[in-house]
């Protein structure tokens, strides 16, 4: 039995990682520690685990394997360095952290003390992922020319949910959060177009704040590939029926899968009919991003290509931001590693 402790519950996804390891018949929750102590005490309590208020005396704790990290961003590098060095596996939310040093730092942290890293990226194993690379690798779109992806809700719009919206007033938080919208929605969007397109050479983004919050509710990055492509990553927090949308273009055909109707479709110069969009089925999702780090401690393997896309997923939002308030493409080669 793999033991772990929760490290806060500060991001919205913790009560469903904390389910996920009470329900998963490998792992258990054996501890909590909070940043905030009152509820960091509450959800022990619930549990009927330990509460630590001081994080070195719960990572000095030999019975615990592993910590499932759910901090403010902003404490990130700190909290997992910590657990690193501690020797506890990790499991966090993404992002890793909000620049590329502070990252790579947790990196080394991670490999130096050998122990098992996963970021939850978890529409990377979803069915229409999958089946959006199939038709890439096997070239039915001819060289990619664009890549569309969008995620947005109406969490900053006011309504008797909420007087800045329904969701957690945190989220708005710019040194809690690193961001808003982009970093926030717009993370998912971005590591799947990172994924179908590869790192790209420049980033321009664009954020508009329509509440007035200090983070912004709209927000928009292109990703600039030196061959010509495009990357368009849109994400916000000001649209009530917004659907999930991944759009994938080439020379030699076009591929479309929105949320509005769960369907994938194609249409390509290299099938037999080219007239008409065809419905391609939608595979199975594969294990979630916590099962495959029990996985990983369990058959002493490395998450590698997870952590790859998380380090760039770093980058991104980096440059993202930079060039929002720069108004200027910022180069990926140009970030402090």
């Amino acid at each position: 039995m793999i033991k772990v402790a929760m490290l806060s519950f500060w991001h919205v996804h913790a009560r469903d990682y904390a389910k996920q390891a009470t329900e998963h018949p490998d792992t258990e929750i054996t501890a909590v520690w909070d940043e905030q102590p009152e509820r960091g005490r509450k959800e022990a309590e619930a549990r009927g685990v330990r509460f630590f208020e001081s994080l070195d005396e719960l990572l000095a704790q030999q019975d615990i394997d592993g910590v499932i990290v759910d901090t403010p961003t902003n404490m990130h590098r700190d909290v997992m360095v910590a657990a690193a060095r501690a020797g506890k596996h990790i499991f966090t939310e993404k992002v890793v952290a909000t620049t590329l040093k502070e990252c790579n730092e947790i990196l080394a942290a991670v490999e130096e003390a050998g122990v098992k890293l996963t970021v939850s990226l978890p529409r990377l194993n979803a069915g229409y992922t999958e089946a959006v690379q199939d038709v890439i690798r096997q070239g039915l779109l001819g060289d990619l020319t664009l890549v569309r992806t969008r995620l947005s809700h109406n969490g900053a719009i006011p309504s008797e949910r909420g007087s800045l919206g329904w969701s957690p007033a945190h989220f708005f938080d710019a040194e809690l959060c690193g961001g808003g919208a982009m970093i926030d929605l717009g993370r998912h969007p971005m590591y799947l177009a990172r994924l179908f397109l590869g790192p790209p050479e420049s980033v321009s983004a664009n954020y508009g704040y329509v509440t007035g919050k200090e983070v912004e509710d709209n927000a928009v990055s292109v990703l600039r590939y030196e061959n010509g492509a495009l990357a368009i990553v849109e994400a916000g927090f000001v649209n009530r029926y917004s659907p999930f949308v991944v759009e994938v273009h080439g020379t030699e055909g076009s591929l479309l899968y929105s949320t509005h109707d769960n369907k994938l479709l194609i249409r390509s110069s290299k099938l037999a009919d080219q007239t008409e969009w065809s419905v391609r089925e939608l595979p199975a999702e594969r294990p979630s991003a916590f099962h495959q780090w029990v996985s990983h401690i369990q058959n002493g393997t490395t998450a590698s290509e997870n952590i790859a896309l998380a380090a760039d997923l770093t980058r991104l939002m980096e440059a993202s931001n930079r060039s929002a308030r720069s108004s200027a493409p910022v180069r990926l080669s140009d970030l402090q590693p």
